[in-house]
């Protein structure tokens, strides 16, 4: 399917779009997992112990500052991918920002999950490491989503980076609109919102 939109079969017509997946995974959610533990434990959370902050505004507020930092990556690989490699950009830029928009938030709340598991700047980044592989390795980025096993197809179906390659390269390559992926939109979004849930339950306002 991928080869009918690049006749030509050119590697980094199918290899950058998902790339940007690539790269919001490893450094949102390993960003969001070591900086919310290296707060702990140097004791930064205590300032919050006093405030009348709640879980889901405290998970909100260390989600937010890191999406301006995913969507600039997702600007500069899009700028090397069109000047460097001349991928082409068939669907509207905006509805790439905001699939990219979900997928970070989706990436980020699964790292501060993962910040609530750790009890060390060392044990973030194994889990963080440990969620790299299976997404990579199952999400269609690098081998062919229709050549895996059933189960792991089942398994790649709860990934959120499965929905976001397949959501990028509609776009980029298709020139599909969101409106007709909002499936897979729509599995990133569940996704997040799970995610920041059950964050926003493990986080504690008080020192262990």
């Amino acid at each position: 399917m991928l080869n009918l939109y690049n006749p030509e079969r050119r590697a980094p017509v199918n290899t950058v779009p998902g790339l940007i997946g690539v790269i919001l995974t490893m450094t949102m959610v390993l960003f969001t997992a070591v900086a919310l533990v290296r707060e702990r434990e140097r004791g930064n959370l205590e300032m919050l112990i006093a405030t009348p902050v709640s879980p889901w505004e405290l998970t909100l507020g260390k989600v937010l500052p890191f999406i301006g930092i995913g969507l600039l990556q997702v600007s500069l690989v899009l700028l090397l991918g069109r000047w460097v490699f001349d991928v082409p950009l068939r669907g509207s830029l905006l509805d790439v920002y905001l699939a990219a928009f979900v997928f970070i938030v989706a990436s980020l709340a699964l790292g501060v999950f993962l910040s609530t598991l750790a009890r060390s700047q060392f044990q973030a980044m194994q889990l963080a490491f440990f969620t790299f592989l299976p997404q990579i390795l199952l999400s269609g980025f690098m081998f062919p989503f229709a050549g895996m096993p059933v189960a792991a197809q089942w398994l790649a179906e709860v990934l959120p980076m499965t929905h976001f390659v397949r959501l990028i390269r509609g776009l980029m390559l298709r020139g599909a609109t969101l409106e007709e992926l909002i499936a897979e939109l729509a599995a990133l979004g569940l996704f997040a919102l799970v995610f920041l849930s059950l964050a926003a339950g493990r986080i504690h306002k008080r020192l262990d």
